[in-house]
């Protein structure tokens, strides 16, 4: 009874910002807010659509939404840092911060949705070897992308350096290359084979 009416407090709640939301004609993040909650409720509102009551909470699932919901939040915390960067202002120079609010929701939204599904499917039902090449091709795919951050910016730095105290115009080769090739062949890499360990635990049966 109680998580029920915590739900409907969280619904009613939702409501009333998305309303404030929309006359404020901020429309994209009413979008991605509600995204969100669909994302966030979805096992709650496909219990009461299919059995009409709330799906029963353990200790399991309330420590599984924990996690998932600090997936979520660290995510949009270090996209949002990152987006603050001097060399990142140029990605969102087109959208207008609205849109570029929405689309962080609804990727913190994603990343909590598999983060739950990863705590409540994928890691039991993967094996101890497939678990770590599952967090192999995870670490490999994050030095990537931090490799990528930190090379735009040394690249930039020297060139802009060498232009400064040198006075010519300077396309520093080594970093440039790294950024361009190697960082993103290994962020592929990565990113490829996570999803598919995480889609072989997905989608198989649970380990006896």
């Amino acid at each position: 009874m109680r998580t029920k009416k915590v739900f409907w407090a969280v619904a009613i709640t939702a409501l009333v910002v998305a309303i404030i939301l929309i006359s404020l004609e901020a429309y994209y993040v009413v979008a991605a807010f509600l995204v969100g909650l669909l994302l966030m409720g979805h096992r709650e509102l496909w219990s009461l659509f299919r059995r009409r009551k709330m799906p029963p909470i353990d200790e399991r699932i309330k420590e599984n939404t924990s996690k998932s919901v600090r997936n979520g939040f660290i995510f949009f915390v270090v996209a949002t840092a990152f987006l603050m960067l001097p060399f990142s202002v140029r990605l969102v120079e087109e959208p207008d911060t609205v849109q570029v609010l929405g689309a962080l929701f609804i990727a913190a939204g994603a990343v909590y949705l598999l983060s739950y599904f990863y705590y409540e499917r994928v890691e039991p039902r993967l094996s101890e070897r497939s678990m770590k090449l599952f967090k192999t091709f995870i670490l490999i795919a994050g030095i990537s992308l931090g490799a990528l951050v930190i090379s735009i910016f040394l690249h930039n730095a020297i060139s802009a350096l060498a232009m400064h105290f040198l006075g010519i115009e300077f396309e520093e080769p080594v970093f440039f290359i790294v950024a361009t090739i190697i960082c993103p062949l290994g962020l592929a890499v990565g990113v490829i084979g996570s999803l598919v360990m995480y889609f072989k635990g997905l989608f198989s049966r649970a380990l006896e």
